[in-house]
């Protein structure tokens, strides 16, 4: 291994239950750690588990008014505490822009961000290294003019959630929120201008360069990781011959789920399906079903921790991912991890990575007969199922284990750092001389 860096994470959001990019922060600052670099994070809420293996962790508050202003709670706006802190420079542009239907949450995070980096700098702190993850807010640009070389993590572009929020748009007055809403601007001038673009599949890849124009070679194609330790087959878990799982929320016409009922309408009456999604009444899931007569064969388990999530990756016959689009598709390489075969639809990276995987069958997007007939034709051949199973779980040990994801992230890193290493930035890190002793002790 080359030489420990000394590295730093921020995240505008941390938990592992509020997004993928929670699951990444956690288990990339693991396998980091464990490889021997030093870890900081920064990151706002709702914040991460405890990260023993950090060498620190600064949770940056912020009003989330903007979750307020949505969820149309005017009290959730002002700080209760503390009223007047609202007209705090950055407390006063969350409450206004989320007034006004803008998201402030990735350029407020940044500039927290970036003062706060600043202060430890200012008090000779030292990182060969930033990686971002998914905020690209205009801070970002600051800590990079501080002397940091800048990575980040784009998990797929911000133009796709835009487009998928179109999809639900009923009028002009909610398509005019859904354009004012994203900050795709900033985070496309951001990231052209950073060292390093992380990302997990050629699709996402692909909208990267299309939609933000980020040059093709910034773009680093390094997967997204599987806890394969934690997600892994327990033979003394039983299967159900019978049951589909997916996991994704109704919410978000990207996941696909009402084709996914669509679908299980179609499939015999001793088919059922467990889905891992908010279980409230109305649940765009729970209506399509109960409009096609099957909701009695549809369980809602809500948001569950991840111990059960697993054992219900172990009972399944197969999981099912109906997505329209997905940068990566972590559930299906979860599943495979578990040695559970997979039905994904031809959907953004889920081709690219069951085909990688090895342990399921691909179907046509937005086809609910496709998508049945994949279903009956695994739920009818156990032994299909055993061997697909088998061969999934060893592929994604190969391909998405974290230690192996974490090595290939450093490679990178050190790439970026060198590449900075000539410019005539002021030295805020230790980068420089990091780079000097590694160039003296080549050969």
């Amino acid at each position: 291994m080359s030489r420990p860096l000394r590295i730093l994470f921020t995240a505008y959001r941390g938990n592992m239950r509020s997004g993928g990019q929670g699951i990444y922060l956690w288990f990339l600052a693991r396998e980091l750690a464990k490889l021997g670099h030093h870890v900081d994070v920064v990151v706002g809420p709702p914040y991460p588990d405890p990260m023993p293996f950090a060498g620190s962790v600064e949770e940056l508050p912020n009003q989330q008014c903007w979750a307020g202003w949505f969820a149309y709670d005017p009290a959730a706006l002002l700080p209760l505490e503390a009223p007047l802190r609202a007209f705090e420079p950055l407390h006063f542009y969350e409450l206004a822009a989320s007034r006004l239907g803008f998201l402030p949450e990735l350029f407020a995070f940044s500039m927290r961000a970036l003062r706060h980096v600043a202060q430890r700098a200012k008090r000779g702190e030292r990182w060969d290294i930033v990686h971002d993850v998914q905020c690209l807010g205009w801070g970002t640009l600051g800590i990079r003019a501080l002397g940091l070389p800048v990575v980040t993590t784009i998990h797929h572009p911000l133009t796709v959630d835009r487009r998928s929020s179109f999809v639900r748009d009923v009028d002009f007055k909610d398509s005019v929120a859904t354009m004012k809403f994203y900050p795709i601007g900033m985070q496309a001038f951001v990231a052209r201008r950073i060292e390093r673009v992380f990302t997990s599949s050629r699709a996402s890849a692909g909208e990267i360069v299309r939609d933000f124009g980020v040059r093709p070679e910034k773009l680093c194609m390094v997967a997204n990781g599987v806890d394969t330790e934690l997600y892994s087959p327990d033979a003394s878990v039983a299967r159900d011959p019978n049951e589909i799982l997916c996991v994704g929320r109704a919410s978000d016409p990207n996941k696909g789920l009402p084709g996914l009922i669509d679908a299980l309408a179609r499939l015999p009456e001793h088919v059922k399906l467990t889905l891992v999604d908010d279980d409230d009444p109305d649940n765009v899931a729970r209506k399509r079903a109960q409009q096609l007569g099957c909701q009695h064969r549809l369980a809602l388990v809500g948001r569950v921790p991840i111990e059960e999530l697993v054992h219900l990756y172990r009972r399944a016959a197969l999981v099912v991912v109906p997505s329209r689009y997905e940068g990566f598709g972590l559930p299906a390489a979860e599943a495979m991890a578990c040695a559970t075969p997979v039905v994904a639809t031809r959907a953004g990276a889920l081709p690219e990575v069951v085909e990688r995987g090895g342990g399921g069958l691909v179907v046509e997007r937005d086809d609910p007969a496709a998508l049945a007939a994949g279903i009956a034709e695994l739920l009818g051949d156990a032994e299909r199922r055993a061997v697909l199973g088998a061969r999934g779980r060893r592929g994604v040990v190969e391909a998405y284990a974290w230690p192996r994801v974490a090595a290939a992230t450093a490679e990178v890193y050190a790439d970026a750092i060198a590449e900075r290493r000539g410019r005539p930035d002021s030295t805020t890190t230790s980068a420089n001389q990091g780079m000097t002793r590694a160039s003296r002790s080549s050969p």
